[in-house]
């Protein structure tokens, strides 16, 4: 049964979020934290059934993006010749060691492969970047090159940090620090629902379990 949450300030917002989930051991004052409280937030919303906060707007998602329906891999589980900007995500996915359909998937799952998607909470492009990771990365949001390179970077990161393809998939939709906090995949509905998605579209299953909090490297230095 779901069921839809009036609209609040966002201290209360703040507030109500760190009852239900803690209060995530980030970086404070970083581009970054913004796209972890923004993913969280939305991560929230899609817990509870609010609507506000969280998805692609309806004209992003109904009226711009280029309206690909098929499968982002072939029959051997290489990246469809027929997928939008696949030169990019095979360019990509070689600079940084991430497999090409694993970039494809994310890119439809966060916008339907819509490179002017903006969501309610800001995030923009192709890959979905809040604007101050954007900068703080150096990636154009909107621009398909840019955000698919910024996004196959990010996740490289996020691999070598959690050594787990699932819980990279986890921070990029929740952000490192909740996969940290929490020891593995947090429990958002929206990011519990996201890793499987996101790997079922590229053609794979969930391997591992979520890895403990004693075996995750120490945080370190941050992207």
């Amino acid at each position: 049964m779901s069921f839809s949450m009036p609209p609040m300030p966002i201290p209360q917002r703040v507030l109500e979020l760190e009852a239900r989930f803690g209060t995530p051991g980030l970086r404070v004052g970083s581009a970054a934290d913004a796209f972890v409280f923004s993913k969280t937030l939305e991560s929230a919303n899609a817990a509870t059934g609010a609507t506000s906060g969280s998805g692609v707007s309806a004209q992003s998602a109904g009226t711009i993006n280029p309206g690909f329906v098929g499968s982002v891999i072939d029959a051997d589980g290489t990246l469809a010749d027929d997928v939008p900007y696949g030169d990019l995500f095979r360019a990509a996915g070689a600079a940084h060691g991430i497999q090409p359909s694993v970039l494809a998937a994310v890119a439809k799952t966060e916008s339907a492969f819509d490179p002017n998607a903006v969501s309610h909470a800001g995030a923009q492009g192709l890959m979905q970047f809040m604007p101050g990771t954007a900068a703080d990365m150096g990636v154009d949001p909107l621009d398909p090159a840019s955000a698919i390179d910024g996004a196959a970077r990010y996740l490289s990161q996020n691999l070598r940090r959690f050594g787990s393809l699932e819980l990279a998939l986890a921070a990029y939709n929740a952000g490192p620090g909740a996969v940290q906090q929490h020891g593995g995949i947090p429990p958002f509905a929206e990011t519990q629902a996201y890793v499987p998605k996101v790997l079922a579209a590229a053609g794979l299953s969930s391997s591992t379990s979520p890895i403990s909090t004693s075996a995750l490297p120490s945080q370190g230095t941050s992207q």
